[in-house]
């Protein structure tokens, strides 16, 4: 059986790790999306103050199966 799989872009932040972030932007999809298969990570990088990580941002392609 063929499946098609539409995938977005989605940005999550977190004040604790980029794994947090992917987290939060994925926890985001799934209250609105159903069938989600799995995520790519586009891109991490994070807001640095006073020489810390103020906050991390992870860039994400959510994949997820459509509905026929």
């Amino acid at each position: 059986m063929s499946q098609t799989a539409k995938v977005i872009k989605l940005v999550g932040t977190s004040s604790e790790s980029w794994e947090d972030a992917a987290q939060t932007a994925l926890n985001d999809a799934e209250e609105t999306l159903e069938n989600i298969t799995g995520i790519e990570i586009e891109s991490q990088t994070a807001d640095v103050r006073d020489g810390q990580i103020e906050e991390y941002t992870t860039t994400v392609h959510v994949s997820f199966g459509l509905e026929r």
